[in-house]
C-alpha cells in the first residue's frame, strides 16, 4: 500500500491555514501574551493548524497549482482575516485597561506603576489587576475555546478568495474602536462617581477650615475609599465583562461576514 504523496495544492492550503491559525494564536489574549514563549505560540499554532486543514480543506482553493502572485494576495487576506479577529478580543481588553488607567489615576497609584509586559509601557497596579482579572474571567466563560472554534466557523464564513475590505466592515471595526470608551466608562463609573463625590466634599472641607492639610488626610483616604469600592463594584465588572467575551464570537462572525461583502 502506498502512502499518498503531499502535492504542491495540499503544501499551499496548509500554509494558508496556519497562517490564519498563527495570527490569531499571536494576538487572542491568554495565547498571545507576551508570557507565552514563541516556541509554544507555534507549536501550538502548527498542531490547530494540522488539526483543521482537513475539515476545511474543500473550501481552501487549492484544486488547481497557485502562481506566486496569487499566493502572495491570499497569504496578505489570510493575515488581515486573522488580525482582525484577534483585534477584536483585543479590543476588549483594552476597554478593561483603560478603565484600570483611569480608577488607578483617581484613587491615588498613579505613582505605583509597573511595567506591562505585553505592551512594554508603565500601566498602574490597579489597571494590571483588571487585566489579570480579565484573562481569568476569559478562561472562565471558556473565551479560548470560542476562539478556537472560530477558526473553522471563519472559513464557513469567509473563504480565503471572497476576502473584501468594504464600507460596512470598516464602519464596523471603527465603531468597535470606539466601544472601548463605553467599556472604560461601564466598568469604572461605580468608583470614579465616588471618588468624585469624595474629592467635592473634601473640598469643602478645605473651603470651611482653610488651616487644615487636606492633602495629608485626601491622599491616604482616597486610596482606601477607592479600593473598599473596587471591591465593592467587583460583581459590576464580572457581569460585564461576561457579557462582552460571551458576545465575541458575534462580534466576530460579523465582522468576518462584512469582510466578505463585495
Amino acid at each position: 500500500m502506498q502512502m499518498p504523496l503531499l502535492s504542491l495544492e495540499l503544501v499551499e492550503g496548509f500554509i494558508l491555514v496556519f497562517i490564519r491559525v498563527s495570527l490569531i494564536i499571536a494576538i487572542v489574549p491568554v495565547f498571545g501574551d507576551a508570557r507565552v514563549p514563541a516556541m509554544i505560540k507555534a507549536g501550538l499554532s502548527f498542531l490547530l493548524a494540522v488539526i483543521f486543514f482537513p475539515l476545511v480543506k474543500s473550501i481552501l482553493p487549492i484544486s488547481r497549482p497557485l502562481n506566486l502572485i496569487q499566493l502572495l494576495m491570499l497569504i496578505v487576506g489570510e493575515i488581515f482575516v486573522g488580525a482582525v479577529i484577534g483585534f477584536a478580543a483585543r479590543l476588549v481588553f483594552a476597554g478593561i485597561q483603560m478603565a484600570g488607567e483611569a480608577l488607578g489615576f483617581e484613587t491615588g497609584f498613579m505613582f505605583a506603576g509597573v511595567v506591562d509586559p505585553l505592551t512594554n509601557i508603565q500601566v498602574t497596579v490597579i489597571s494590571e489587576f483588571l487585566y489579570l482579572s480579565g484573562i481569568l474571567l476569559f478562561m472562565a466563560v471558556d473565551g479560548h475555546h470560542i476562539f478556537i472554534s472560530a477558526i473553522t466557523d471563519s472559513y464557513a464564513v469567509l473563504p480565503p478568495e471572497r476576502i473584501c475590505v468594504s464600507a460596512p466592515f470598516v464602519q464596523r471595526l471603527l465603531q468597535l474602536s470606539g466601544a472601548i470608551f463605553m467599556i472604560a466608562v461601564k466598568i469604572s463609573a461605580p468608583v470614579l462617581a465616588v471618588l468624585v463625590f469624595l474629592n467635592i466634599g473634601m473640598g469643602m472641607i478645605a473651603r470651611a477650615v482653610p488651616q487644615m492639610n487636606i492633602f495629608a488626610i485626601n491622599f491616604p483616604l482616597q486610596i482606601g475609599i477607592g479600593l473598599v469600592f473596587i471591591g465593592l463594584a467587583a460583581p459590576v465588572f464580572v457581569k460585564i465583562a461576561k457579557h462582552l467575551f460571551l458576545n465575541l464570537e458575534g462580534e466576530v462572525t460579523v465582522l468576518l461576514k462584512l469582510m466578505g461583502m463585495q
